[in-house]
């Protein structure tokens, strides 16, 4: 008998969304456009913060040996894109014109003068100690200091200008090493190879056991959870305004007089808004599978997630139906709850990361942000999305959306039979 109940407070809530076409166009229609308006504009922005390659103007005047090297190091960088077109002084012109943050310009004979200088030290070294026979011919050459110009847009930020000076200057050390160890193999006559566990000190990145972490979504990772989130909160304009008609069209009286109990009601809500959450996280999901490709957009990547995504937007609808039946229950008044409604998933929208990704905000807006359900329902999207976490490493996210959802539930419970009770 409660299920059949059930089934039909479920009805009456599709006859509702049936005869409000308005609310079905925001519910379905406006996060669509958002997801795409605001993934486009933010796509260049998260590549900057990716580290995607940056142009920069590469001149070699030596076409040898030691700019070869770095310009096979930057290339294999991954961070700049080499524009070699240039003289030295169109590239000074673009560069403090700000089309190019920088460019790198290596002098004429790096190589030749570099090999003749450290020939003439490491000779000069080891006919002090008596090893070279010939040691009245050894002379050291005077060789002028090369200067590696680099040229900076004036706007460059200072950080990356330093970043960009050590990186050279690591590059040039390491080629200058392995020379000198060259000079010494060949002054000394020996076959072994002196530059063999010269590192003794490197770096090792660890990374999770059970597959590669990104510590940084890209537009599409982000855009796609974060608007589906905005979507499913923005049930509780509808549901709210639902809930103030049923009152002041008699209908909450009807129900409470009736034989079925209030929470029968609250759950044909709850399936009812359930499912179009379901049907909006897999729009959405549509659109950066398949729209965003074609683009130029990164593709959505659900392989081996979609249960787990699934499971959080089911979580993420409860805490937003519990947050509407919450609002519904205590304005009494359509113009109440309609503008409180929008304003307040708006708020807990740009509070929680929807809006400007949580890592992007200043740090006590950071702390603040843990305290929106849509954050904590978005931290679980990034932990199956970036981390490829199971359902055991989002329970805490589930848990606190869950609790949210019962709070918001018992709260309107309560209210309403005092309300009644008056």
């Amino acid at each position: 008998m409660l299920l059949y109940k059930l089934w039909r407070s479920f009805v009456k809530e599709i006859l509702l969304l049936k005869r409000d076409i308005g609310g079905i166009v925001i519910i379905f229609v406006m996060p669509l456009l958002l997801i795409i308006t605001i993934t486009l504009i933010q796509d260049s922005t998260f590549k900057n913060l990716e580290g995607s390659k940056i142009p920069i103007i590469f001149i070699d005047n030596d076409k040898s040996e030691i700019s070869k090297n770095i310009k096979h190091e930057l290339e294999s960088s991954k961070t700049f894109e080499l524009l070699t077109n240039y003289t030295e002084k169109s590239a000074q012109e673009a560069v403090f014109g700000g089309d190019y943050q920088m460019a790198i310009v290596i002098p004429a004979n790096l190589t030749k003068d570099l090999n003749s200088n450290i020939d003439s030290k490491v000779q000069t070294i080891v006919s002090s100690f008596g090893l070279e026979e010939n040691s009245d011919k050894t002379q050291l050459k005077a060789i002028k200091a090369k200067d590696i110009h680099l040229y900076f847009d004036p706007a460059t930020n200072v950080g990356f200008k330093n970043n960009v000076i050590n990186a050279v200057n690591k590059m040039v050390f390491e080629i200058e090493n392995k020379k000198i160890y060259k000079a010494f193999q060949d002054q000394l006559g020996t076959t072994e190879n002196l530059e063999e566990n010269k590192n003794l000190i490197s770096f090792k990145e660890i990374t999770p056991k059970k597959g590669k972490m990104d510590v940084m979504p890209n537009s599409v990772q982000h855009n796609v959870p974060a608007w589906a989130l905005f979507a499913i909160f923005f049930i509780v304009v509808p549901l709210s305004i639902n809930l103030v008609k049923e009152k002041s069209q008699g209908t909450s009286v009807r129900a409470r007089i009736s034989p079925t109990p209030y929470f029968i009601h609250i759950l044909g809500k709850t399936f009812t808004y359930l499912i179009i959450c379901i049907i909006q996280f897999l729009l959405m999901v549509a659109v950066g599978v398949y729209l965003f490709p074609y683009m130029d957009l990164p593709q959505f990547d659900v392989t081996g997630k979609m249960f787990q995504l699934i499971v959080v937007t089911l979580f993420s609808g409860l805490a937003a139906i519990g947050f509407g039946v919450l609002l519904g229950t205590i304005a009494d008044t359509q113009e109440q709850s309609a503008p409180f409604g929008a304003t307040s998933v708006v708020v807990l929208a740009a509070v929680g990361g929807i809006w400007v990704p949580v890592f992007l905000m200043p740090e006590f807006m950071q702390t603040i942000a843990k305290f929106s359900p849509m954050n904590w329902g978005l931290n679980a999207y990034y932990d199956i999305i970036l981390r490829n976490s199971g359902i055991s490493g989002i329970a805490k996210e589930l848990t606190f959306l869950f609790l949210f959802y019962l709070a918001m539930v018992g709260i309107s419970l309560i209210y309403e039979r005092k309300q009644n009770a008056v």
